[in-house]
């Protein structure tokens, strides 16, 4: 049976992840900061004999090590750097001269080094997996050759630093047979984005296609979900 660690599994796309990957016969580590309140999470959990709750927050050196330790030897086939924050009031926002650097630094903590953090802790579990692949959830804002309009500074800077780093992770990861995989779930339709946007479910298809099909020879790619390569 694979096994796959989602990072903000409570809701939007990550819970949807959880909930088709578990479909699949999957056995899910699903994460989140406050399990307690993750009601829909819980529900699944108790659907799905093959879902375990944990707490995590990327941000937090201690809920990282403690994760380490719940999984121990387990091997992870999918590690899934799911989560992330939108700290911008709107697309537009903020103005110049009025940016607030304690959420730009925020999302950078969370956006960016979480995901090397998680990734750095579980190297090991991913190593002695049959598929081997490390997989973080980035976006076309992320893309400096797509930015055609102002704001979103944090959101986008944070994304595009993801991006710089998953992709030199990528070039060390390769010769130890680990992939590296950053994809852009398109505009959902979730708390973060759109309202005229594709649905969950329809995005983790085809998010999941793209890693179905993924080889060591595209690591350190960067697609969308319908597996179109996306620019940097």
């Amino acid at each position: 049976m694979p096994n796959i660690l989602i990072t903000g599994s409570n809701r939007g796309i990550g819970l949807e992840l959880v909930r088709q990957y578990a479909r699949a016969d999957w056995r899910v580590f699903a994460t989140c900061r406050h399990p307690a309140e993750a009601g829909e999470l819980r529900q699944l959990a108790r659907e799905y004999g093959l879902i375990s709750i944990h707490r995590l927050d990327v941000t937090v050196p201690e809920d990282i090590k403690s994760i380490g330790w719940e999984l121990e030897d387990t091997p992870l086939d999918i590690l899934y750097n799911n989560a992330g924050v939108y700290l911008e009031d709107d697309y537009l926002s903020p103005a110049p001269g009025s940016i607030r650097y304690n959420l730009w630094q925020r999302s950078f903590d969370v956006n960016t080094l979480g995901a090397v953090r998680l990734t750095e802790a579980l190297l090991g579990n991913v190593a002695a997996s049959d598929m081997r692949l490390v997989t973080a959830m980035s976006s076309h804002m992320g893309s400096i050759a797509d930015i055609d309009i102002p704001g979103s500074y944090y959101y986008r800077s944070s994304k595009a630093a993801l991006n710089a780093a998953m992709r030199g992770m990528a070039h060390a990861l390769r010769e130890h047979g680990i992939g590296v995989l950053l994809l852009h779930p398109g505009g959902v339709k979730t708390r973060m984005g759109p309202a005229s946007g594709i649905s969950p479910e329809e995005s983790v298809r085809g998010l999941r296609q793209v890693i179905d099909d993924f080889t060591l020879e595209k690591t350190g790619g960067f697609f969308g979900h319908d597996g179109t390569p996306m620019p940097w």
